[in-house]
């Protein structure tokens, strides 16, 4: 064989070689690259994280009572007939209320959060375990509440007789009560008025105080006795002693919100909740509903500029609403009454009453 052929040979075998030697390392080096990414194990505590998070997002409850046993969604999905409309009684901040009787016998409330109420979970949960704790009797008891992927539902005692809006302002035949036909007596109206005072002395007397933020008629329902029972907490915060709650969103109801709103400062402080209640009084007082102006002297003013001339001018007697019984009223005591709501609404909010003044006052005019 002559050199040129040899030599073709001798290249054509090198090259042969070469390659074989780099596919064999090629071959190595992918398999040993691959195992170690396959076989990374994670830490041992991120199962246990992922395990958690799965748990509080899919599903979680919680209750506050002993008559409740623990609950699932798919009972209250029973129990409410999937949320029908034709259960719901009422219409609350962030979602609709419905009644609902549990596999256990027990009426109940079920309030569905909106989704966009959704705040994180934890925070969610550590309110939820505060406001459990409340027990007054003039405070609607949170019984417990369901978690459930991203449905969100509380659970609240019932309460019978609905709403205060609804006995002050729905008189029709077709509200399906023919005792809301009927006006609510003073006697029975003052026992509201001072049923809300107990409550908001109490969320405002504990050690964190919690503001409500949105006192108004339809927050106040009333059980089968006409006791006041302060609803929805939807809105409310708790402070420090020494502090307001600094929120950048003005929470509340027009007709009842105080005015330093309308000047921009929405710090949230007791005195909120003093103002609204102020609001509430008058209208209960008068069955004219806090968002409507009011004629006075042939000119539209507000519900709150309207009763402080008419307290001016001493007529506090024709503010009162007309279907009371004249025969009910003893005009000293009306005056007070009102004297005390002007307190209440006072446009600067440090001159307002505390809570628990403004029970001291409303117990001297029933005794």
């Amino acid at each position: 064989m002559g050199s040129p052929l040899q030599g073709i040979f001798a290249a054509a075998a090198s090259f042969f070689l070469v390659t074989l030697l780099f596919g064999v390392v090629l071959f190595f080096c992918r398999n040993r690259r691959k195992p170690t990414r396959s076989s990374r194990s994670l830490p041992r505590t991120q199962p246990d994280r992922l395990t958690e998070l799965s748990s509080v997002t899919a599903f979680d409850s919680a209750t506050f009572d002993p008559s409740l046993n623990q609950i699932s969604m798919s009972e209250l999905l029973l129990a409410t007939k999937n949320f029908s409309p034709d259960l719901i009684i009422g219409d609350g901040s962030f979602g609709f209320v419905y009644k609902a009787n549990l596999s256990n016998g027990v009426t109940v409330a079920i309030k569905k959060l909106d989704k966009d109420a959704f705040q994180g979970f934890r925070e969610f949960r550590a309110e939820m375990e505060t406001l459990g704790k409340l027990r007054h009797g003039n405070i609607v008891k949170i019984l417990g509440y369901c978690v459930s992927d991203m449905d969100r539902v509380l659970i609240y005692e019932f309460i019978e007789k609905g709403s205060l809006d609804q006995w002050l302002h729905d008189t029709s035949p077709e509200s399906g009560d023919l005792d809301c036909r009927l006006p609510l007596s003073w006697e029975t109206r003052l026992k509201v008025v001072r049923g809300v005072a107990n409550g908001l002395a109490y969320l405002h007397g504990l050690d964190k105080p919690i503001i409500h933020r949105d006192i108004k008629a339809s927050n106040v329902l009333l059980d089968s006795d006409f006791e006041a029972h302060i609803a929805d907490f939807g809105l409310a915060r708790r402070i420090d002693t020494s502090h307001s709650h600094v929120s950048t969103q003005v929470a509340g109801t027009m007709g009842y919100m105080p005015p330093e709103y309308m000047g921009g400062n929405t710090a949230a402080t007791v005195m909120l909740d003093v103002y609204s209640f102020g609001i509430l009084m008058i209208e209960i007082a008068t069955q004219r509903r806090p968002n409507l102006p009011v004629m006075l002297d042939r000119e539209e003013v507000g519900l709150v500029e309207w009763a402080r001339q008419m307290v001016e001018k001493n007529r506090e007697m024709e503010m009162v609403d007309s279907n009371i019984s004249r025969e009910e009223l003893e005009q000293v005591k009306i005056k007070e009454y009102f004297r005390i709501a002007c307190m209440c609404t006072n446009e600067k909010s440090r001159e307002r009453p505390a809570m628990e003044m403004v029970v001291a006052l409303l117990s001297q005019l029933t005794s």
